[in-house]
């Protein structure tokens, strides 16, 4: 479970914002502008809010009060972006493993086969990442963020930057990873249909604030994706 209770003021804008989730795959939902990337940003240890508290399971990763601040790096927190973020002049294997690195973590054969296997990247290893289509980039960023062994896998609208077949070849493998890896997500949209497909729970966001927290039903009508 994540707890959030955060304030940030960001220029004229300003967050307010508290919820909690359970495992699985939550969604923060809402409005271009409405604060969601800012929220995962916190959790990530990548903005610290101006006050609050942010609790993964048993640990508290930031506490304004008790002046508790984990360092991004040491969250175990995975993070995919919408364009990725590999790097270019890595393969595809190299990127895999950069995050167990940068994590400190021993080299497991076992857990690699297992992703690579999981999201059908195995014949992309020896690539580079300019030689890649759009949606295999992605599988590849979801690979490096899992084997960091991440306890949260934040997903800050990583189809935004897909056209229709790509969305449509990539949700299968979140659906895969919501399923099978087993690792509690919080995933960033404004695409209702995207939801539908990966989500459980909803965090639905207007203007920095936390409008309403439950179900699918806070969505509105089903729609299909685009």
């Amino acid at each position: 479970m994540i707890a959030v209770d955060v304030e940030k003021r960001l220029g004229e804008f300003s967050i307010a914002a508290k919820f909690e989730t359970s495992a699985g795959a939550t969604a923060l939902f809402g409005p271009s502008g409405s604060g969601k990337t800012s929220i995962v940003n916190m959790i990530a240890g990548l903005v610290r809010p101006d006050r609050g508290r942010i609790a993964l399971d048993n640990t508290v990763l930031f506490d304004s009060a008790a002046k508790i601040d984990v360092a991004a790096h040491q969250r175990r927190i995975g993070y995919v972006f919408q364009e990725g973020r590999l790097f270019p002049h890595l393969t595809v294997a190299q990127n895999l493993d950069y995050g167990r690195w940068m994590s400190g973590l021993p080299a497991d054969a076992a857990e690699r086969e297992r992703i690579v296997a999981l999201l059908d990247i195995g014949a992309l290893l020896p690539r580079r990442p300019g030689k890649l289509s759009g949606g295999e980039r992605q599988r590849v960023a979801f690979g490096r963020a899992l084997l960091m062994k991440p306890r949260l896998l934040l997903l800050d609208e990583p189809l935004a930057s897909l056209d229709r077949a790509r969305k449509l070849e990539i949700l299968p493998f979140l659906a895969r990873l919501r399923d099978e890896a087993k690792v509690p997500m919080i995933y960033v949209s404004h695409q209702a249909g995207e939801i539908q497909r990966l989500c459980s729970q909803v965090v639905r966001l207007e203007d920095g604030r936390v409008e309403a927290a439950g179900g699918l039903e806070l969505l509105g009508a089903p729609e299909t994706t685009h």
